[in-house]
């Protein structure tokens, strides 16, 4: 019932007692009623349910927003990124056992001084080429190699990366607050770190095996010059020997 109903029925109440008042007998004795003060009364208790229907309404309020936060402060169940961090680490160790030329530069600088010079001269000798050349095609067979292994350890990281995405997704999907969506979606970008990792160092392995090739072939071209040379030089007398160059 709305206050401006219940004040026309207190009201209506009030008329109708008045009348009945005056039409009572004088010599009767009557109870004192004041309709202005009942009125005033039950429109004041109103305003005080009204008052404590509001206040009711602010706390239901307040405890929904406790829980909303609650759910937002939620962390997530599923958490990845140690899976994510070995995978790294695995590919980062096989790296590491690099044969023949490493991943680094001071040791690439002084292997192409003695390996890959830049020029055979007269002074060289014939051990000292075949021996070079030896090196040579092991770096890029060990170059070949490596790169078959990076190759291998990133497609068995597609398994793991399969089924690391699915669990995130759907983690994701029923994430019941902002936090847990915000880590999943931390936990998707770290996977694509990773992934990005393996192939950084796929394309790192293929890479320096196409260097070492490259290398290898304009070393070889150097040194048959530099053989071709001799051999045709007639103060200088060629003299054959038995070379092994593969094993």
């Amino acid at each position: 019932m709305s206050a401006r109903r219940l004040r026309t029925v207190i009201l209506a109440g009030t008329a109708a007692l008045s009348l009945g008042l005056a039409s009572a007998p004088a010599q009767a004795q009557w109870v004192v009623f004041d309709p202005n003060n009942f009125s005033q009364n039950v429109l004041t208790a109103a305003r005080e349910l009204q008052q404590i229907q509001n206040q009711i309404t602010s706390l239901q309020n307040e405890a929904q927003m406790l829980i909303n936060q609650a759910r937002n402060l939620t962390s997530l169940p599923y958490n990845a990124v140690s899976q994510f961090q070995a995978d790294i680490t695995r590919t980062q160790q096989l790296l590491g056992q690099a044969q023949g030329v490493i991943y680094n530069v001071g040791q690439i600088q002084s292997t192409f001084q003695h390996t890959y010079p830049n020029g055979y001269t007269g002074s060289t000798s014939s051990a000292q080429m075949i021996a070079d050349a030896q090196s040579r095609w092991q770096n890029t067979l060990f170059s070949y190699q490596d790169a078959l292994k990076t190759g291998a350890t990133a497609v068995g990281n597609l398994s793991t990366t399969q089924t690391q995405v699915g669990a995130l997704v759907g983690v994701s999907q029923g994430a019941t607050g902002a936090l847990q969506a915000s880590q999943a979606t931390n936990q998707l970008l770290a996977l694509v770190s990773k992934q990005l990792a393996d192939v950084t160092a796929l394309v790192a392995a293929n890479g320096r095996a196409a260097s070492l090739q490259g290398a290898q072939t304009a070393s070889g071209q150097d040194q048959a010059r530099e053989q071709l040379n001799r051999f045709l030089t007639p103060s200088q007398s060629y003299q054959s020997s038995s070379v092994i160059m593969f094993h």
